[in-house]
């Protein structure tokens, strides 16, 4: 005879958004498919700004980061900081990637033409994301310079 396995109970939670029942190890909800270890929204003020604007702010160019980085209160807020770590890191890996593009255009003008026209137009679809996302108060970090930026973001 085979013993009967015991039925383990797996402690469930549901999702703040749409109720969902699903496992507390879940990362993701099976029903709305949201993420279950996000960080809060920001909603709070910095300065005479909401938290949300200064972070889309620093996405304008790369002078409000620089200043958000450098003036008070914006250097002391978390959101503000990572958002204008992430923008400058983005211009940077953007610089990079224009060097990269004009070195190899020497040997292969016409297919580079193509490539930085698709470049150029994907770079300004993350530029939006990041703006918008950051107007909606969300942490929503690229891959590995959100990383970077979430690691300086720490107030000093």
């Amino acid at each position: 005879m085979v013993p009967a396995m015991e039925e383990t109970q797996v402690p469930l939670q549901s999702c703040p958004h749409c109720a969902a029942q699903m496992p507390q190890t879940a990362a993701f909800c099976p029903g709305c498919g949201r993420s279950m270890h996000a960080r809060p929204k920001a909603e709070g003020r910095v300065g005479p700004l909401p938290e949300s604007i200064a972070g889309g702010l620093a996405y304008v160019t790369f002078i409000p980061a620089i200043l958000f980085l450098f003036l008070e209160p914006y250097k002391s807020n978390r959101f503000v900081r990572f958002h204008a770590f992430q923008c400058l890191f983005a211009y940077v890996a953007a610089i990079v990637i224009g060097v990269v593009l004009r070195l190899v255009s020497v040997a292969l003008p016409l297919l580079v033409l193509l490539v930085d026209v698709v470049v150029g137009l994907a770079a300004l679809f993350v530029w939006l994301v990041l703006m918008v996302k950051a107007l909606q108060g969300e942490w929503f970090k690229l891959p590995l310079l959100g990383d970077f930026a979430e690691r300086y973001s720490d107030p000093m």
